[in-house]
């Protein structure tokens, strides 16, 4: 006997897990989750979109300020990609973190953006 969530992603798609996971590849499949009438209406699916944009958008403000900081104060050129990846890297590994997380099932927050996106989730 076929499990609920089994039987309802084989008649609605991909499972919840799958599609959380997804969502963390890039942005274009968080925004389609958000905005399908197939998968917006599951929580699971939900909070990972949000937290995927959310990260996303905070990683790349991270990298500009990080980058434009390195080139005011000479002394933190250590931050910059150019030099030592530190802050690539912190955000790559943080990246597959939350990928793994979201693929094994797991409701990982993340601390600022986690809690942003889990009241955005909310309907």
């Amino acid at each position: 006997m076929a499990s609920p969530s089994s039987s309802a992603a084989k008649q609605t798609g991909i499972s919840d897990q799958v599609a959380g996971g997804i969502a963390y590849i890039m942005v274009l499949p968080a925004i389609y989750f958000l905005v399908s009438n197939r998968y917006n209406t599951r929580p699971y699916v939900r909070f990972h979109s949000w937290q995927a944009i959310y990260f996303f958008f905070a990683s790349l403000i991270i990298t500009v300020l990080l980058g434009a900081l390195s080139n005011v104060v000479p002394a933190l050129r250590f931050l910059n990609f150019e030099h030592f990846p530190l802050d690539s890297l912190l955000i790559v590994v943080l990246w597959v973190v939350v990928l793994i997380k979201a693929f094994n099932g797991e409701w990982y927050k993340l601390p600022i953006i986690g809690a942003m996106a889990q009241r955005r989730s909310r309907r």
